[in-house]
């Protein structure tokens, strides 16, 4: 009789070092002032795929024995992704609220100035800025941040899936007796 592996269990230590890399990048990030910059997202979600095939992989040869269906892949990868998403959510939290609770005026300058750029008649910059400081608030900005994750995490998890994943030979592997 074969053990069943518990995934949740499996890529928890996986989720905790996608966490703190995300955190790492966005103290660097902060660090540097670049947290308006859009380019800097973009490097991460290039960093966040290559770290998530290497996770994802490790799961595979470390827990299923080298073998990874392109569904158990993807469901590996989201589980990492979704314990990532609430580290970084705390964090976020933590972030906007403690750490530079200015950050947010900030963001809400930067936006307006963007707007402002793109010749918006300033009545639709006003309804604009008001909807943004209403959401602009540690409390929502940090479910907002799961969601947004998740849904990145699932288009990830899918991409390194298709590389990942390495089904046995069917004639060469032992069948097993619980199906």
């Amino acid at each position: 009789m074969e053990n069943k592996i518990n995934p949740w269990k499996a890529n928890l230590t996986n989720g905790l070092i996608l966490g703190l890399i995300g955190i790492i990048y966005s103290l660097v990030v902060y660090f540097l002032d670049l947290s308006l910059n859009k380019t800097q997202g973009y490097i991460f979600i290039v960093v966040q795929i290559g770290i998530l095939y290497y996770l994802v992989k490790s799961y595979r040869d470390n827990f299923l024995y080298g073998n990874i269906t392109f569904g158990q892949a993807v469901g590996a990868g989201v589980i990492i992704c979704l314990y990532y998403s609430v580290i970084i959510a705390v964090f976020t939290y933590i972030l906007y609220a403690f750490i530079d609770p200015d950050l947010v005026g900030k963001q809400l300058a930067y936006t307006e100035e963007l707007l402002q750029k793109r010749n918006i008649p300033q009545e639709a910059i006003d309804v604009n800025m008001r909807v943004q400081k209403k959401l602009l608030i540690p409390e929502v900005i940090a479910p907002l941040s799961i969601a947004g994750n998740m849904f990145w995490g699932v288009i990830i998890s899918m991409i390194t899936a298709i590389f990942v994943r390495r089904e046995g030979n069917p004639l060469l592997d032992p069948v097993d007796s619980n199906i």
